[in-house]
């Protein structure tokens, strides 16, 4: 008996289907019948250690939204700034770890452990997802300077040991540490010179006040072009495509001092191996997007595309270099 009205009402709820208007019968059916993508419905929270607006900001929400269209998920981008990057961090390392919330990092991810209490280990807290992008810095000189090459520049600073300086974002930012790998790499001696943002660099630089500056190429194509800079070199390890001409630091003969500053997503420790690989797979694809690429290039962003074992590879290794020069030159943060 409780199967044969387990069927009535069945029938009946059918029959009322049919014979119902259009739109109540889709109503009918949407609440009777729970479908796979709500059974599914996945958000996945992207966390970005520093303020809306920034290079890396833009990444995440270009691929949150990319990710959104193409995977049936909900993407959130949350900004999450303060502390030098610390604070979205440690945000994350407390996040579940089922693939739902990725921070995007860049260098001062391994850096920061060096130079300021954290609650996290860098190596052991997270899993790597993909380092996704670069952003190349260049060493560049006023337009009156006698210098043409990196060359002529560590060969000045080897005949006046201190005289020379090099202007950058800093003290304790990735390009000062980088800096001080170079001069250790050349046996040099200049003096750095920090500042607060690159626009004081600039006029530095401009003003004649400093030798030589370190600034990334999307702040400086506007006076390469008018001729009012010039670059000795890139810092990445590839050339910029739109300097052909102008060496690497490797090509300049100091492999291993590669001054860059480069992008990418963790998520929390123990976050299953399926889950990890299906977001590198995803945020790669997305960085091919030709109206993605196109947007990021703007930004002189460069795609890198390692992921997983080869990205924490990489983390290892910033992270071991920093160290290293963070205690030999005694760098101590702001």
């Amino acid at each position: 008996m409780r199967h044969r009205n387990s069927r009535l009402r069945t029938a009946a709820l059918a029959y009322a289907v049919l014979l119902a208007p259009m739109p109540l019968a889709i109503a009918i059916v949407s609440i009777s019948v729970p479908s796979a993508w709500s059974q599914n419905a996945r958000t996945i929270k992207m966390v970005v250690p520093i303020g809306a607006g920034s290079g890396l900001d833009i990444m995440a929400r270009l691929l949150a939204d990319q990710v959104s269209r193409t995977q049936a998920v909900t993407t959130v981008v949350e900004n999450r700034p303060g502390a030098v990057q610390v604070l979205g961090t440690e945000a994350v390392v407390n996040a579940a770890p089922d693939g739902n919330t990725v921070l995007f990092m860049a260098n001062p991810f391994v850096l920061n452990p060096h130079l300021r209490k954290v609650n996290y280990d860098p190596l052991t807290s997270f899993d790597p997802v993909c380092n996704l992008a670069s952003q190349p810095q260049l060493i560049i000189v006023n337009k009156t300077s006698p210098f043409r090459t990196l060359a002529d520049l560590v060969d000045a600073a080897r005949a006046k040991p201190g005289e020379l300086t090099l202007a950058s974002f800093g003290p304790a930012s990735p390009v000062h540490i980088s800096f001080e790998m170079l001069k250790r790499t050349a046996n040099i001696n200049m003096t750095f010179v920090p500042y607060s943002a690159t626009p004081p660099v600039l006029n530095a630089l401009l003003g004649g006040h400093v030798t030589s500056a370190i600034i990334g190429y999307a702040e400086s194509i506007e006076h390469l072009k008018a001729g009012t800079v010039r670059a000795l070199v890139t810092g990445s390890r590839t050339r910029v495509q739109a300097l052909p001409d102008v060496p690497t630091i490797a090509e300049s003969g100091y492999r291993d001092s590669e001054i860059d500053l480069w992008f990418g997503t963790v998520v929390p420790a123990k976050t299953p191996k399926q889950r990890v690989s299906e977001l590198a797979a995803w945020f790669t694809a997305g960085m091919q997007v030709p109206e993605i690429k196109s947007r990021l290039a703007d930004l002189a962003f460069q795609p890198t595309g390692a992921c997983e074992a080869e990205f924490a590879a990489f983390l290892r290794d910033q992270y071991e270099k920093y160290g290293r020069i963070i205690r030999e030159a005694n760098i101590k943060a702001e």
